[in-house]
């Protein structure tokens, strides 16, 4: 593909860890957003907007390139930042669930969307007009 291009693909993502328990409790969310953020700032063209979510799930909003094909860029998030956690705590802390939400918006939404992701350890209101396509208790799009 061309370099010379121009995009915005925003995208907010979704995925949950293993049966949707509450694994990701504060030590090890920090690590797996740690991982996450420094793996998207190290992928050419990827820019990390934000990072949140529960115990239970992540969601990162990103604007990617063109040249990403999204599901290899997700799975390789996926599979590597579990294995991290894993390594550097020395046991199997996270298992993610197979699959993940991914809804694109735009960048006139991105404002909306970094605010809606961003990280909350207890529930709260979200801004204006409901849920940017995700529901958190299936992770499935709609």
């Amino acid at each position: 593909m061309s370099r010379n291009y121009y995009s915005e693909i925003n995208l907010h993502f979704v995925w949950h860890t293993k049966e949707s328990s509450p694994l990701l409790v504060p030590k090890i969310e920090t690590i797996v957003h740690h991982y996450l953020r420094g793996r998207c700032i190290n992928t050419p063209g990827v820019y990390i907007h934000e990072i949140g979510g529960i115990e239970t799930h992540v969601h990162l909003c990103l604007s990617i390139p063109p040249t990403i094909m999204i599901s290899d860029f997700i799975g390789q998030l996926k599979g590597a930042s579990s294995h991290d956690v894993n390594q550097k705590l020395g046991h199997k802390a996270v298992e993610w669930q197979t699959g993940y939400g991914v809804v694109s918006f735009g960048t006139r939404d991105l404002n909306w969307v970094k605010d809606y992701v961003q990280p909350a350890r207890t529930p709260r209101a979200r801004p204006g007009r409901g849920s940017p396509g995700m529901h958190h208790s299936t992770g499935k799009c709609g």
